[in-house]
């Protein structure tokens, strides 16, 4: 009766063993996708639903930490998911606020939230903002909460950004046109300061980025997981990270 567990216990174990340690990658994006669809099979609520995929978060942290992953950007909230139902969204943005609070009360890892915090309500905002104050010194795993956050919004922000800047300092649109370079944007993501995602994650079998770190990803290695977010489990994690250390990474060249 106890054999599946047993032998799924022995796999994992090899497969942790078996990953290179100069293969780990530095940082790892998640897209917590299928936690209404989970709720729907699971015949519960969506809001049951998002609890569950809140209580992922944890595990999917310490299995980053365990295999020494610097920064992990979890997908939380899109700005498309802001046009949902107010009650779905009323009820998700609660979860999240206690999620934040319950990883900045671990006092583990440094929590950062990214997105456009301005569409958001003002309990929410505070939530994001105590959660980072309260953790700004910790030296741990570097964890981006991203709340509100779509990667066009992003890319047009720092743009917006390095304009107001320019204009500031009295540079002409001509002047900024002539110097303008990759740089410019990049030292105004979100992420700024951060290493780019060496591998992104997405669950629920949906095979596609849907604009999650667009200017970040350019060389970023893709591993879409069948199962859904509350589902997602240690083997699957350790799977995507064997697929990302097995692949040869050009980055462009």
């Amino acid at each position: 009766m106890h054999m599946p567990h047993l032998l799924y216990g022995l796999y994992e174990r090899r497969l942790a063993a078996s990953l290179p340690p100069d293969r780990t990658p530095r940082h790892v994006g998640v897209i917590l996708d299928g936690n209404r669809r989970w709720a729907r099979s699971s015949g519960v609520s969506s809001a049951k639903g998002h609890r569950a995929g809140a209580q992922k978060i944890v595990e999917v942290l310490d299995w980053s930490e365990d295999i020494g992953v610097e920064v992990v950007t979890l997908w939380m909230l899109s700005t498309d998911n802001l046009a949902r139902d107010r009650d779905e969204l009323g009820a998700l943005l609660a979860i999240i606020e206690d999620s934040v609070r319950d990883l900045a009360a671990t006092g583990r890892w440094r929590v950062q939230p990214m997105g456009s915090l301005d569409l958001l309500p003002e309990r929410t905002v505070a939530a994001l903002e105590d959660a980072r104050k309260a953790t700004e010194d910790v030296t741990g795993l570097h964890v981006n909460v991203a709340v509100g956050y779509g990667g066009r919004q992003e890319i047009t922000d720092a743009v917006r950004t390095v304009l107001r800047q320019q204009a500031a300092a009295g540079t002409t649109l001509a002047e900024l046109a002539e110097d303008f370079d990759v740089d410019h944007i990049a030292e105004h993501l979100y992420t700024s300061g951060q290493p780019d995602p060496d591998l992104v994650i997405r669950t629920s079998g949906e095979q596609r980025l849907s604009g999650f770190l667009l200017w970040q990803s350019a060389h970023s290695e893709f591993y879409f997981c069948e199962a859904y977010w509350p589902d997602f489990r240690r083997v699957d994690f350790l799977r995507a990270v064997r697929s990302y250390a097995q692949r040869e990474r050009r980055r462009g060249r």
